[in-house]
């Protein structure tokens, strides 16, 4: 059980950063086989080993050790029939949960990306053409909170990898452990600055409040998605009826395929397994697997477009 529970958490490429798949959902073969199905295969290779080896075991203790398929014995697959649809209805709502973390994930970060526009046309149109200093600013801050949430997403936000906008730069996050809530506060001091120093108008303030405010509103729900996983016994019960699935069947089919058995049930783990390992990758979308959101291209993008805007 331990094992299957040691394969079952850990992802399928770890410590890489993975581009997003570009393919065409209409060619078949090329899907068939494509490398990443490699993948699946060779994180799943320990748990195929070990059902093909138990499956060969169950098979010679009960065709060749005992006979038992020449006695008046037979074996039933009628159980695993009824189970197959309970863990069928488990498997779909744990699929459909996980794409739904997914895709919301990625309609977060699409408001992400045209927040930073937004807030790239205002600041454009407000300050003046000649205020370079103030251009430059928000045309390094804007990707600097975006390029913070996507690593306070993931393993925590290194400074060093934040675009400086002045020498005190650095001294602004000494002993902060929310890196994108202090970038946060930062816009908005800037901009009540350029208020107080009439750069700008109480109502501009008022129209550029929303996207600063927009900001938190989408670290707050990426953060909901990141730290709140499906709940603990769902997810223990599901690798219990998995484990307990795959592990008596070959006691289903033994007498009726003999040796073909193996195959058999090195096949359907492959297919259950399959499903639930892309479950497992695809609930957290902002990681650095193959599956996951392609949020390094889009904060590229949003510092191109922020900088084209503003310079």
């Amino acid at each position: 059980m331990y094992f299957f529970g040691y394969i079952l958490s850990n992802r399928f490429i770890r410590g890489e950063i993975e581009p997003m798949i570009d393919y065409n959902p209409k060619a078949w073969f090329s899907l068939i086989w494509h490398a990443y199905s490699r993948h699946v295969m060779k994180t799943l290779q320990p748990v195929l080993i070990f059902m093909g080896l138990f499956s060969t075991a169950v098979c010679y203790t009960i065709l060749t050790v005992f006979h038992l398929h020449e006695i008046d014995f037979h074996s039933t697959i009628a159980m695993h029939q009824l189970l197959g649809i309970v863990l069928g209805l488990f498997l779909v709502f744990r699929t459909n949960s996980a794409y739904d973390r997914w895709w919301e994930g990625r309609k977060l970060w699409g408001s992400l990306v045209n927040n930073s526009r937004n807030l790239a046309h205002k600041m454009n149109a407000f300050l003046d053409s000649e205020n370079n200093e103030d251009r430059i600013w928000f045309a390094k801050m804007i990707p600097n909170f975006v390029m913070g949430v996507r690593e306070h997403l993931r393993q925590g936000v290194s400074v060093s990898d934040l675009e400086s906008t002045g020498e005190d730069f650095a001294e602004r996050f000494k002993n902060v452990k929310h890196v994108p809530n202090r970038l946060s506060s930062m816009m908005y001091e800037k901009t009540n600055q350029l208020y107080k120093a009439n750069k700008i108008s109480g109502d501009q303030l008022i129209i550029i409040d929303k996207e600063l405010k927009e900001f938190a509103d989408i670290l707050g729900a990426c953060e909901r998605i990141k730290n709140t996983p499906i709940p603990y016994s769902y997810s223990m019960y599901i690798k219990k009826f998995i484990f307990i699935y795959l592990i008596t069947l070959p006691f289903g089919f033994v007498t009726s395929t003999e040796y073909m058995t193996i195959p058999i049930v090195i096949l359907v783990s492959f297919v259950i397994l399959s499903v639930e390992l892309i479950a497992e990758e695809i609930e957290d979308p902002f990681g650095k697997d193959v599956n996951d959101l392609p949020t390094d291209e889009l904060t590229d993008k949003i510092r191109s477009n922020v900088s084209e805007i503003l310079l």
